[in-house]
């Protein structure tokens, strides 16, 4: 994750663009599980026992296209600043400031606006909602 500081308004200017790569990111994803589901299957594997990316491409190397596509736009995420999260709620972390506390503003698929935050240390589970500014009043 990049060091640098993310104002709210900056991470809502990348939203568009966040939209469509955690979409992407989801279809790949959805690729991904049933090819591991159907790999596990060959195997004769539990479905909770863990696969080996390099033994699920030796078992279904139709797939890599879609792993190479993942690896991508988790890069792209990375390069515009951002820290991929989590695949099934898409999430989307970047470093921010709120209130004096360097925190990160936390962006979730479908949410038109970042609208909440978390400590550095901890994670979705610990999200809060921003504070909002009230508007000053002149005299």
């Amino acid at each position: 994750m990049s060091d640098r500081l993310f104002s709210v308004s900056e991470v809502n200017a990348l939203i568009p663009k966040l939209e469509q790569l955690v979409a992407r990111m989801q279809r790949r994803g959805a690729e991904l599980r049933q090819a591991v589901r159907e790999a596990m299957k060959t195997r004769g594997s539990d479905e909770d026992e863990a696969i080996p990316v390099g033994e699920l491409l030796r078992l279904r190397p139709d797939v890599e296209p879609a792993a190479q596509e993942m690896e991508a736009v988790l890069r792209e995420i990375e390069e515009i600043g951002g820290e991929f999260k989590g695949l099934d709620l898409g999430l989307v972390d970047f470093r921010g400031e709120v209130e004096g506390e360097i925190v990160l503003l936390c962006w979730q698929y479908g949410e038109t606006e970042v609208g909440f935050y978390h400590p550095i240390d901890e994670g979705f589970g610990s999200r809060r909602p921003l504070p909002r500014t009230r508007p000053r009043l002149l005299q």
